[in-house]
């Protein structure tokens, strides 16, 4: 079966900072773009960021512009989310999801993607 499962979520005061991984198994993510998406509760469910298959194309929504950074290492088969200066309005339920049509570019929007994470819950909170 085709997983990603998400992890490094957990509570933290405003301006700290986490990082977030997200691992596949039974599929190799280097033939996928991965985006990041995040849900508060009451809200539409919201991307954040992506890559692209190379690594090569990063995007961010420009609320988390300068402080979020996406990586991938393509030996561990996992694409991380560094979140810094995180700020109250960043709590939410993070999701990882993969689209297999990335390899130049990455989408902004969820109908691209084919396979999604269970979610990690992030809350920012003093």
């Amino acid at each position: 079966q085709l997983q990603l499962v998400e992890s490094g979520g957990g509570l933290v005061q405003p301006g700290g900072s986490l990082r977030l991984s997200c691992a596949a198994s039974g599929f190799t993510a280097g033939y996928y773009a991965i985006g990041w998406f995040r849900q508060a509760p009451g809200k539409e469910r919201e991307w954040v960021s992506c890559i692209s298959s190379s690594g090569r194309t990063t995007n961010y929504v420009d609320s988390v512009k300068g402080r979020f950074t996406i990586s991938r290492d393509s030996a561990k088969n996992t694409v991380y989310l560094q979140m810094n200066s995180l700020k109250p309005e960043d709590t939410a339920v993070y999701y990882c999801a993969a689209d297999s049509s990335g390899n130049y570019y990455c989408s902004d929007s969820p109908y691209d993607y084919d396979y999604w994470g269970q979610g990690t819950q992030v809350t920012v909170s003093s």
